[in-house]
């Protein structure tokens, strides 16, 4: 199995003509600082603070995961994950980059009867109803992913779907179109489960949300609707494995983390563009927007200290934005950093392009390519723009698009991330900037224990309304 490869030669000075990173720091000053943080890495790893380390190898919850499959296999037409963040946005980049966004679109043959899979990670009213309208809930399995048991957004949405199902079916029948994605011992889902014969899977204590898509939080539904989970597994095991050198050079996840925590401190370049040339990893780039963002933007380092630090990542996707970010990330400042995503191996899902025109000159030329070659020109012309303008970027290529190469992918990003939290020196398993929204929020709703925030004077707020 060809392994992912990362080109970070738009990355190096002597290609940007005068910007990014002489090439000789990459056995220098950078390595060093890389093999201080991968040895911080490692000791987090083997302490069993970073859980998401041992997804790829742990058999037990890939098993549960397949046999619950198994069990509900052939009983339902729909799939529908309730969670947000990090519990709802891996199992929708499964879906899209393995089935293709338009998976639900397809019939029940085109599926191999497989259920149509939907993601509920909004309480925005409208949205649930455009989603449960369109739904026979006699025919729908819902799972519902909270680590805590307790998210405020999840939880509600639980509730509303439980009473719809209670009034449709009958609370006797309620139980089995709900499987629970929780904490193995402890919440409020752990306790409704255990009391109500629920089925349930647990999640690891030592993995947080957005760390979660190797896990039954992605496992479970990658196995429903026919995805490898096995693969997946596999495939980040291949990455773990390679991204566990110290050498920098060697290290893809490495150079990543090392590159565009360089490119911040020295450069100014606080932006991270995250741009695949596949409209299958379009939802990838959020994906990597939830990891990036949460786990690297911090008011403190370790010690304490106030640095309120950290990379503001940005999706796009080619050739999309061509024609509406790359303007700016072309002639707009120089504080952005574009990670291509080249899925170069295209196989038989290419179209051509036909030479039905060829009597037109401006088509003629198009008439000897597929849609494929035309795509990755346009990539590799976009990343020499950027370097003719000094406008660092670096590809990562990716062979071919299957549940294997997604695994590694995704082992890849994590491993990037907790690299990238020890040169910034923060923790990138935390979120407390997240906590304090959902406090105000509770006193809001009036959940007991929780005070609600001091609101505006009406009085003022009238004046700079009405003048």
């Amino acid at each position: 199995m060809t392994p992912i490869t990362l080109d970070f030669s738009n990355m190096v000075a002597e290609r940007l003509g005068g910007g990014g990173v002489e090439a000789e720091r990459l056995g220098g000053d950078l390595a060093d600082r890389f093999r201080s943080a991968h040895e911080s890495v490692e000791s987090a790893r083997h302490s069993g603070e970073m859980g998401f380390f041992e997804l790829p190898y742990d058999s037990v919850a890939l098993r549960r995961a397949l046999d619950l499959a198994d069990r509900v296999e052939g009983r339902f037409e729909n799939l529908v994950i309730i969670g947000i963040g990090g519990s709802a946005l891996g199992a929708r980049t499964l879906r899209d980059a393995l089935l293709g966004p338009l998976w639900n679109e397809r019939s029940n043959e085109e599926r191999a009867g497989r259920p149509r899979m939907y993601i509920l990670d909004n309480v925005d009213p409208g949205a649930v109803l455009d989603t449960l309208e369109h739904l026979d809930l006699r025919r729908t399995l819902f799972n519902v992913v909270s680590k805590s048991g307790s998210t405020a957004e999840t939880m509600a949405l639980y509730l509303v779907i439980e009473g719809l199902l209670i009034e449709e079916l009958g609370a006797d029948e309620v139980g089995k179109h709900f499987v629970f994605t929780t904490d193995a011992e402890s919440g409020t889902l752990r306790s409704i489960a255990e009391a109500e014969g629920i089925s349930s899977l647990p999640i690891p204590d030592n993995v947080g949300g957005r760390f979660s898509v190797l896990s039954p939080v992605g496992l479970f539904p990658a196995a429903l609707v026919g995805v490898d989970a096995a693969a997946l597994l596999a495939g980040a095991a291949r990455a773990d494995e390679y991204c566990r050198t110290p050498v920098l050079r060697e290290n893809p996840a490495g150079l990543m983390a090392t590159l565009l925590h360089t490119a911040h401190s020295e450069a100014g370049a606080s932006i991270h563009v995250m741009m695949p040339y596949s409209e299958r990893l379009r939802s990838f780039s959020f994906w990597f927007q939830q990891l990036w963002a949460e786990s690297l933007g911090k008011a403190h380092d370790r010690s304490g200290n106030v640095v309120h630090t950290g990379p503001t990542p940005l999706p796009a996707v080619g050739v999309t934005d061509q024609h509406a970010q790359v303007q700016l990330f072309m002639e707009g400042p120089l504080d952005k950093v574009v990670v291509f995503l080249a899925v170069t191996g295209l196989g038989q899902r290419d179209v051509s392009i036909g030479t039905h025109r060829a009597s037109v000159p401006s088509l003629a030329y198009l008439g000897d390519y597929s849609l494929g070659r035309l795509m990755d020109a346009e990539r590799q012309a976009t990343a020499e723009a950027l370097r003719q303008g000094g406008r660092a970027n670096m590809t990562f290529e990716i062979p071919h698009l299957d549940a294997s190469t997604l695994g590694e992918l995704f082992m890849l990003m994590f491993v990037a991330t907790v690299y990238a939290g020890a040169l910034y020196d923060v923790n990138p398993l935390d979120q407390p900037g997240v906590e304090l929204g959902k406090e105000l929020a509770y006193g809001l709703m009036g959940r007991e224990g929780y005070d609600p925030p001091e609101q505006s004077d009406p009085d003022v707020r009238w004046r700079l309304e009405r003048g």
